[in-house]
């Protein structure tokens, strides 16, 4: 530990953030990262804990708690602390694929899980990370290092968001030829089209897409498989084929009404924006409008709070968000201790900038839609919501959401965008391998493992578990690569 009482000595201090009012007015990331030494003070905040609960990447009360890459973080923000960029660069690297990605995206488990957060403010363990892996870009450390021995075994994955691009790297590096298979006209997956450029600069993709590219690995883009590719065909072709397809099949909300012009999936109107965004700077208008419209968002979680962020942006009326549960305390509850995931109000980007746009937080705690009025035309112009509450169940015992009499009401309502999550894997890409899929329509494998009921056909990512963090996918790219090396090969050093 570089400064035993750098926790007491330093405040925590992250990147300094472009005003709400200004930043809603482009599409670019907007966060300013702190100078070098800056930064080596907050590396000088970790205690380097004799058990680093940030690194252990442990279940606990259903959520994940610290780093499910197991990411050596007191190592690292020791190492940024005493300003050896270069070797801290390569720790991260032991356990992470692409940590230009995470630092910007991931919700930070590892900070929720930092003894500091326990009675203070957490180590800027996610902000270090961005430093760590900016510099080494800024350095040069970073280049294409192909493998000097190829196996001559071939793998196709298919998908190229982060857990396909994670095995694909791992796999990649062990010998093994790779391509990634995608659908969509570019590479990246989620983290192309599913997370806006304001969180993520697609420049910062490409960045990373050019250096696979130039170990050997290749990418066929508009290629759907199962659909315009034969599942078969791969099968002949390569000796292992990785699903990394995600859980990209929405959850819809079944009320009257839903047949209305102007309701949108979230994902397609989160692509459509970014996807014009980066084919004509929005010269073309193939995006979904919101400009001069009363826009509202049902579901409350990230993928909810990016399409509020980017209404506004496209000029937006008005943003309303749904959320059915209950407003989350403001502090820890005590069936809620440190180092679980803190189930606590937080208020995203998004939510930021209604708030300074429109004088009011978007959110609406306990509410869910019953119907969608539409007018003439056939365009949505209204939705009839009511107030939800907490009520237990005769028949099952559990707690449930159920309606409040006599509190429906009308909100305006020009656009509608459902964010509310995803039900698994699209069944057409499953049949088409044949694989079995669980009760979640997740594809099935064993516990703890990553091969399907179909010899030689894996799969990972969000397909295998269902919705969850990018953190996750990677982790599962990563640990799919090494059961498909384990069972080429015969062992792994993967």
């Amino acid at each position: 530990m570089g400064k035993p009482t750098g926790f007491i000595e330093y405040e925590r201090e992250t990147a300094k953030v472009e005003d709400p009012k200004s930043r809603v007015r482009h599409f670019h990331e907007f966060r300013q990262p702190l100078s070098m030494e800056k930064q080596r003070l907050q590396g000088a905040r970790c205690m380097a804990c004799g058990v680093p609960f940030c690194q252990s990447g442990m279940m606990l009360g259903g959520m994940a708690s610290g780093c499910q890459l197991h990411n050596l973080v007191p190592e690292t923000n020791d190492l940024v602390y005493g300003g050896n960029w270069q070797q801290a660069y390569w720790r991260l690297m032991k356990t992470h694929c692409f940590p230009e990605f995470t630092s910007r995206v991931c919700p930070a488990l590892c900070e929720a899980a930092c003894t500091c957060n326990l009675h203070g403010e957490p180590v800027a363990t996610k902000e270090n990370e961005r430093a760590i892996i900016e510099t080494a870009y800024e350095k040069g450390w970073i280049k294409a290092s192909p493998p000097a021995v190829r196996t001559g075994k071939k793998i196709a994955v298919v998908g190229s968001g982060p857990s396909g691009l994670a095995a694909a790297l791992q796999l990649n590096k062990r010998g093994h030829l790779v391509t990634v298979y995608e659908r969509s006209d570019r590479i990246g997956g989620l983290l192309r089209y599913g997370i806006p450029n304001m969180k993520l600069e697609k420049s910062v993709i490409d960045r990373r897409l050019a250096l696979m590219e130039e170990e050997g690995i290749t990418f066929v883009t508009n290629a759907d498989v199962g659909a315009d590719v034969d599942a078969g065909a791969l099968l002949k072709e390569y000796d292992r084929v990785i699903l990394a397809c995600g859980a990209s099949n929405p959850r819809d909300i079944q009320v009257p009404g839903r047949e209305a012009k102007g309701i949108y999936f979230a994902v397609d109107f989160l692509k459509s924006v970014t996807k014009s965004l980066l084919d004509s700077d929005f010269a073309d208008q193939k995006f979904i409008p919101a400009k001069g419209k009363n826009v509202l968002v049902i579901g409350g979680g990230d993928t909810g709070n990016d399409c509020v962020g980017t209404a506004i942006r496209l000029g937006a009326k008005s943003v309303v968000q749904l959320e059915m549960m209950p407003e989350p305390p403001k502090e820890r509850a005590e069936n809620n201790p440190w180092p679980q995931w803190p189930r606590i109000l937080k208020t995203d980007y998004g939510q930021e900038e209604a708030i300074a746009l429109f004088g009011q937080d978007p959110r609406m705690y306990q509410t869910t839609v019953t119907e969608f009025v539409a007018n003439k035309k056939g365009e949505v112009c209204q939705a009839k919501v009511v107030k939800l509450k907490s009520q237990k169940d005769e028949k099952s015992g559990r707690m449930q959401m159920v309606p409040v009499e006599g509190s429906e009401q009308l909100l305006s309502a020009d656009l509608v965008l459902i964010a509310a999550g995803f039900l698994g894997a699209q069944k057409y890409v499953a049949d088409a391998f044949g694989v079995e899929r669980n009760a979640r329509t997740n594809v099935a494998t064993k516990p703890d493992g990553y091969e399907t009921s179909v010899s030689r056909v894996f799969t990972a990512g969000d397909m295998h578990r269902g919705q969850s963090l990018v953190v996750w996918a990677i982790r599962e790219g990563r640990e799919a690569a090494r059961a498909v090396d384990q069972s080429l090969m015969g062992y792994t050093n993967l």
